[in-house]
This record gives C-alpha cells, structure tokens and sequence, in this order.
C-alpha cells in the first residue's frame, strides 16, 4: 500500500485546454479519497494520470515515495475499476479474476488462492463458473472489484463505477465497496458525479471545479463550512438555497433582510463568523439548506426567524414533505450557482433569476399539513445559515479568504 500525492500536477491537451491545473492534493495511505465535480471539471482526467492512461504536462505525481510521471502504467502497482466491468464474456468469474494474475505468471495455487479470498469477501463464491452474462449488473461489478482485489495493489482508482446501476443497486453497492476497502484498507481514489455518494464513501472528499481543486475536507466539514458558493451548492440534496440579501445591524444584533422580510441571526452565529460584522449594510448571499427550513406550525422559533410566502408543490417522501414556495425575494445568481443550476439543467432558476419571486426548497416533518397555493410560514433554523461574499463567492467566516480545508 502507498499514499498518493499531487503537487501541482497539470494537463493541457495540444489545443490548448487545460483538463486540470495546479493540483496539490496528498492522499493518505490507506485513505479513501473521492474526487467529485460536474462533468469535466476534471477528476477524472486526474484519476487517469495516475494510472497512466494521461500524459502528465507539469508537475509531480508520486505514488509512495517513488515519482511516477514517466512510469508505465503496467509498471505503477494500481489497479483499476470502470463503470463498464470490462469484463471478458467468455470466461467464466473464476478466470475473470484470476486473468490479471495469469498475465503476471503467477503460481497456480497462489492464484487459487487469491481468488477464492476475493470470491469469499465479495459473495461471489456461488457464482464462480458462471459467464458475465449470467450475472446482475451488481455481480458484475463486484467480479469487476475481484479482479482488482486480486492484485493486491499499492492503491486503486475507480472511476464512476455504480453508475450502470439502479438507485436501489447503487445505495447497496457503495456500502460495500466502502466496507470492503475499510476492510482491506488499501489506498482508493474514487471519482463521482454524484455528491451522495461522494458524501457517504469517502474518508475525505475533494471538490473539483474547472480543473481547480475547491476544498477538500471529511464530508461533514464540506457540509458545514463550504469555502465558497460552488462548494456549498454542490453538496447536499436537494441544494442548498441562495438568496439575495443584506446584512443590517438590529437592536444590537444583526438581521438579513430578504426581499420585504428580514430574518434575525443569532449572536452565537455571529460570534463563530466574526467576519459578518464587516458586511454591515452590504449585499450577501445567504444559503439555507432544505433542513434548516420546517412549517413553523411544527417548530419552536421567534416570530422573527420566520420566512412567509405561499406553498407552490408538496412531494409528500413518507417520512418528510419537500415543500416548494415561493417568497418576494430574488435568487443569488453568480456566476458559481448559473454554473450549478446549469450541471443540474435547471433552466427555470436561470430564467426566474432577475425576478423579485423566488423558489425555496424546504424539508418538512411529515405531519405539516400543507397545501399548495395556500400561504406559509416557515421557521429557520438560524445557527445553520451559511453566509457569502457575492463578488468573490466566499464563505464568510473569519474575514480571511480560504482556499479550502485539508
């Protein structure tokens, strides 16, 4: 086994596009590391010069101690999982596996061995004669991690692997997949789009944008203290609310006006973000996650802690209700939340961005009893609101400008 490190590792194509830039990223030994980011923001370029498959333009990339930009692929001790299995459908599981090992000249009892281990720590020992064919698409995908078990690698690097599977495959899939490397505890570099499963894999996870590497942090501090706009958009489903606001100082404290509505902060939120008290009287992005937001009918809160506005869709889930509505405010819409709205597809808060009307996500307890088109009083949970810089798209937090959290 053997961390992983990039120190300002680059790759430009011959056009002139730079795929990744600057990235300074250590792995730890051991560590499971998720790369996640909209469509070409560069992970997986990122995963592939470390397996190789890209040439890297600038920069060092190590694998261990030993510095691999002009080590073959062959020759680097990783082994790879793809979203396609690439599985040979002529082989049986058993030969699968063993296929890598075989190349390699490995000793038949040792590969017996090997992937009966494989086999045993992935339930696959029923199916061991069995052509791909015959297979879910979950079993292909763990015959897929047995063939990259086998090898007993100094890390691997996965790439998007559950997303031929349904929904329900998926949530199961990645348990495993994060047990089994908790249990082998090999160095894993796993590259996703979607950011639940980035959130619930990896030990750390590293948020990319552009090629840029935007923070990277434990899933919970991602969560908590985004660094900027993007981040904090990107994680969390359903998104993260952004709206426009003003910071204004209020019988001693302060409160943001939205829209016709102001909402007071607590003076414990003030005091952890000190740099608030320079955005006094100036325009903020203020995000409120859909589980900071409840019917107030069904949540303790001061009457100032409170947005009104009418309820526009409930999607009632069984154990909560996503409430759509509507206040008299507009939705922040720099360039960090077109960029994000655009991944998604949401053309309609792209289109409903320089209206005085916007459209707030909020995640109800199941016993509210709202209806759409009738008004609503939401209460806010103020000491989970999150706070922006709208020029620059920063957090606002200690009045110093982060580039992110290792």
């Amino acid at each position: 086994m053997a961390g992983v490190t990039f120190d300002q590792v680059t790759k430009t194509y011959p056009d002139g596009t730079t795929a990744v830039h600057a990235l300074d990223l250590d792995i730890q030994d051991g560590e499971f590391m998720v790369l996640v980011g909209p469509s070409g923001c560069g992970k997986t370029t990122a995963l592939r010069m470390v397996a190789g498959l890209e040439d890297i333009s600038g920069g060092v990339l190590k694998i261990g101690d030993r510095i691999v930009n002009y080590v073959p692929s062959r020759d680097r001790d990783i082994a790879m999982v793809f979203q396609s299995y690439a599985l040979y459908p002529h082989l049986s599981v058993y030969d699968n596996i063993a296929f890598g090992l075989k190349i390699k000249k490995v000793p038949k009892a040792e590969i017996d061995k090997r992937v009966q281990n494989a086999a045993r720590i992935l339930g696959l020992e029923p199916f061991l004669k069995r052509k791909p064919r015959a297979l879910s698409g979950g079993q292909r995908q763990r015959v897929a991690m047995g063939r990259a078990i086998v090898r007993e690698p100094a890390a691997f690097l996965m790439d998007e692997p559950l997303s031929n599977l349904d929904a329900k495959l998926r949530v199961q899939m990645r348990a495993e997949i994060a047990g089994i490397q908790h249990d082998l505890g090999v160095t894993t570099i796993y590259v996703t789009h979607d950011q639940v499963e980035a959130m619930t894999m990896g030990d750390r996870v590293a948020v990319m944008r552009k090629g840029e590497l935007q923070q990277v942090a434990d899933p919970q501090t991602l969560y908590d203290r985004p660094v900027n706009l993007f981040v904090g958009g990107f994680i969390g489903s359903p998104a993260m609310n952004m709206i426009e606001a003003t910071l204004q100082r209020q019988n001693g404290g302060f409160v943001a006006k939205v829209g016709d509505q102001t909402i007071a902060i607590e003076q414990e939120e003030v005091t952890a973000r000190p740099g608030l008290t320079a955005y006094d009287g100036r325009q903020i992005v203020l995000g409120i996650r859909p589980e900071d937001l409840e019917d107030a009918a069904l949540a303790p809160g001061t009457e100032s802690q409170r947005l009104r506005g009418t309820a526009q869709l409930t999607e009632a889930l069984g154990s909560e209700i996503m409430v759509h509505f509507g206040i008299k405010a507009k939705h922040a819409m720099t360039e960090d939340v077109r960029e994000l709205a655009e991944d998604v597809g949401d053309e309609r808060a792209i289109d409903q961005a320089s209206e005085d009307n916007a459209t707030l996500v909020g995640r109800f307890g199941a016993r509210s009893r709202v209806r759409p088109g009738e008004p609503i009083e939401v209460a806010v949970d103020t000491r989970s609101l999150h706070f922006f810089d709208p020029q620059s798209g920063l957090g606002i937090y200690d009045g110093k400008a982060t580039k992110g959290a290792e």
